[in-house]
């Protein structure tokens, strides 16, 4: 990794299963022991309901803000590792139940729509639950495409969206 630079990072965390706070906090500890990764933020956690099927938990979603030396899909096989850890299963329904949901939202200015990575995150910036935690720990951030952060979260309707007490 010698020249690389220090690239900001920026994950989306999200559980509704097996203690969804306990959940979260355990990813955050696996997020700061990446190889050649700090994390640097964290938003506050925020309840939200399931946009996925009907009749699951609500989710605690969070967003923690990193740096890393780790290209984009080295960064995502450490977060699927991470979710693997924590008993996370990819069977049944899509935006079904699940112990952790990692994201990864965004890579400093990568763009890509590689079926593996798409890059920044596809629902970015139509999702309360990513918007708001993003914008507080990046107010100031801009997406590739030059649209700011804080912008979309306050046009957002974050109705549902509940700020966690932990």
């Amino acid at each position: 990794m010698s020249g690389a630079a220090w690239t900001p990072a920026y994950v989306g965390l999200g559980s509704n299963l097996d203690d969804p706070l306990a959940q979260i906090r355990c990813a955050l500890d696996a997020l700061a022991r990446l190889p050649v990764t700090r994390r640097v933020a964290c938003s506050s956690f925020y309840w939200n309901p399931p946009m996925g099927p009907a009749g699951q938990p609500d989710y605690l979603n969070a967003v923690a803000g990193l740096l890393t030396l780790l290209p984009p899909a080295a960064l995502l096989a450490g977060l699927q590792d991470i979710e693997a850890a924590q008993g996370r299963e990819r069977a049944g329904p899509r935006w079904g139940p699940r112990t952790l949901d990692l994201d990864l939202l965004l890579h400093g200015q990568a763009c890509s729509s590689d079926e593996s990575l798409a890059l920044p995150h596809p629902g970015i910036a139509d999702r309360p639950f990513v918007l708001v935690p993003l914008a507080e720990v990046a107010p100031g951030l801009r997406l590739p495409d030059g649209r700011r952060v804080a912008s979309l979260a306050a046009a957002c309707a974050a109705a549902g969206l509940l700020r966690a007490t932990h």
